[in-house]
Order: C-alpha cells, then sequence, then structure tokens
C-alpha cells in the first residue's frame, strides 16, 4: 500500500497490529478515518519487523492491539510499535488495549511469584507509551500500574442495554461468580432496574492455574433468571459450574455474559453444551469461526473505544461515558 495524504484535524493517527485488525478497523470508522498502512514482517527466527508507510511526525497516535494468543508475539509487537511510533516524532502516543494481557498476575499469592501485569505496564511507558486505554480489567489496581493517565473503560453500558433489551422479565437476578466481583455486580443491578443480587461462593486452587470449584449459591435465585457475569471466559470451566450451581437452586434460567471471550482449550464446547441459554461477550478478542456456536452472542466494543479515544483526543472527559452510573 502506498501513503496517502490525510486531513484530519489535529492529526489524529490509528495505528493497529495483527492480533485483531477487524476491531481496529470498525474503531477507525467510527472515528471516520482509516487505519495507517504498516509494513509488518516476521523474520526466520520469529523476530517482528515493524514500519509505518506515513509520516507520524506531530500526530496524536493511538496504537491498537489485543492480547490474544499468541500472547506473547502480540505483545512484542505492540511494544514495537509503540517505540516505532516514538522514535518517528509522534507529539502522544496513546496504547490502546481491549484486553490487557497477563492481567491475572496482579498480585503475589505465593512466594517468589512475580507481578507481570505490573511489568507489562513498565513496559509500555519504557516503550514510550504517554497514556494506556483499556477495558474492564481483571482488577482496578492494574490502573495504578501505568506511570501515566489512565482510562479504564467499561463495557456494562453496551451490555446492559443488550440484556434490558432483550430479557424484560421483572424476575431477573444478577449473579457475581465470586464474592470478590461483587461491586461490579452491584453495577449491573443498578443498571437493570435495581435487581437482586446473588454470588457464587467458590475456591481456587492457588497452585493452579483455571482451577476452582463452584461451591454454594449464596443469595435468593429460586424461579429468577439469572444473568452471570464475568470479565472473562477462559477455560469456561468455572463459569459452566456456576451456572450448574444456579440452576440446581431453582434457577429459572441463566445467561453468561463477559467482556473478553478468551475461550481456551474446550471452552466452547463446555459452553455449548452448558445449561446457559446464551453466552453474550463483546469483540474486545477475536472469535475465529471454529468457536463461534449457537447460543453466543458477540456484541460491538469498537463505539465504546471510539468514543473514548475522541475524548482523549479532544482533550474531553472519558468519564463523561459512564455519568450515568
Amino acid at each position: 500500500m502506498t501513503g496517502v495524504k490525510r486531513s484530519n484535524e489535529k492529526n489524529l493517527m490509528i495505528f493497529s497490529g495483527r492480533a485483531h485488525i477487524a476491531l481496529a478497523e470498525e474503531v477507525a470508522y467510527q472515528l471516520g478515518t482509516q487505519i495507517v498502512p504498516t509494513d509488518f514482517r516476521t523474520f526466520a527466527n520469529s523476530e517482528t519487523y515493524v514500519r509505518f508507510q506515513e509520516s507520524v511526525r506531530g500526530s496524536d497516535a493511538f496504537v491498537i492491539q489485543s492480547h490474544t494468543a499468541p500472547i506473547n508475539e502480540w505483545i512484542m509487537e505492540h511494544l514495537i510499535m509503540i517505540d516505532a511510533a516514538k522514535r518517528a516524532s509522534a507529539k502522544r502516543i496513546t496504547t490502546v488495549v481491549p484486553f490487557y494481557g497477563y492481567a491475572r498476575q496482579d498480585k503475589k499469592s505465593l512466594g517468589r511469584e512475580p507481578i507481570t501485569a505490573r511489568l507489562l505496564a513498565d513496559m509500555f511507558k519504557a516503550a514510550g507509551a504517554d497514556r494506556l486505554i483499556a477495558v474492564d480489567l481483571h482488577t482496578e489496581q492494574i490502573a495504578g500500574f501505568f506511570d501515566g493517565p489512565v482510562d479504564h473503560l467499561q463495557a456494562i453500558p453496551i451490555l446492559t442495554e443488550y440484556i434490558n433489551a432483550k430479557y424484560d422479565e421483572e424476575n431477573l437476578c444478577v449473579v457475581s461468580p465470586d464474592a470478590g466481583r461483587i461491586k461490579v455486580a452491584e453495577k449491573w443491578a443498578a443498571r437493570l432496574g435495581g435487581t437482586p443480587l446473588a454470588f457464587i461462593h467458590k475456591t481456587r486452587d492457588v497452585h493452579q492455574a483455571n482451577k476452582s470449584v463452584a461451591n454454594r449459591v449464596v443469595g435468593e435465585v429460586k424461579d429468577r433468571l439469572c444473568i452471570l457475569v464475568d470479565d472473562m471466559i477462559d477455560s469456561g470451566g468455572t463459569i459452566c459450574q456456576a451456572a450448574d450451581a444456579l440452576m440446581n437452586e431453582g434457577a429459572s434460567g441463566v445467561v453468561i455474559v463477559a467482556t473478553h471471550a478468551i475461550l481456551s482449550g474446550s471452552a466452547v464446547e463446555r459452553l455449548r453444551d452448558s445449561v446457559a441459554q446464551e453466552v453474550v461477550v463483546t469483540n474486545t478478542l477475536p472469535i475465529p469461526e471454529d468457536k463461534r456456536f449457537a447460543k453466543l452472542t458477540e456484541l460491538s466494543i469498537a463505539p465504546l473505544i471510539g468514543d473514548a479515544i475522541r475524548e482523549v483526543f479532544e482533550d474531553g472527559s472519558v468519564t463523561s461515558l459512564f455519568d450515568e452510573e
């Protein structure tokens, strides 16, 4: 592709890595622009090379990359793109991370463990990022790891709008998959008209990844349609156990809702065969055709990211996007 001259006011430029180009294109469309053409090469020893085909000097650069599998490869590409923008004299660089890699390694549960979520934030800063935009971080504290402004976007307006439109029943109940996410469930309940709350008491083995057990339901869910909300679905084991527990307690049905559809391993089979009547996610991560199934509903996060980029670019208020909370 050859470079083209742009007439964008104040020189807004959108860059995308190769992990999830479709989302970046949606975001660019929301902003009335296009992704900057970029040369990507992967050398024989797997090293990544990046070069932008247009001048970025003096631009307000937004570098979008979602950390999907193979996650280390895409994180490295993200860092290289930020470095390239810095060395090409971009005026300000904002790293846009629809899904923030290593977010679950945000604290030490055992001795001699790393805090990799902090390491990643430090790497973004070292590469040249001035600002960070992320969607539904696993924990709020990650926003404090980055040495600079952080806009922590929440998918809840998009997800609750869908649930409100489709499930207008009076017997809804919002369920958190564990006690640690009660605050998020409270926001959901408020947006769904003050519905009752419940949560699943579960235990986790700190020595094993993706291993937890749903023990019991805390709260009244009998004869209610349970909206089971979480930030991500990885292997699907925990969320499907929670759905089983709710049905065993007499729930009339279960709808699983999550922002990030990681869908590792046998997640698709578990969700497809689960008691849940619908699984609602956003497109913060790419979902290949072989991981799509009849119960799955995918909502676009692009309008939210586009609005946030516009507010940052125009020196507006990203918080205003969530004022109705």
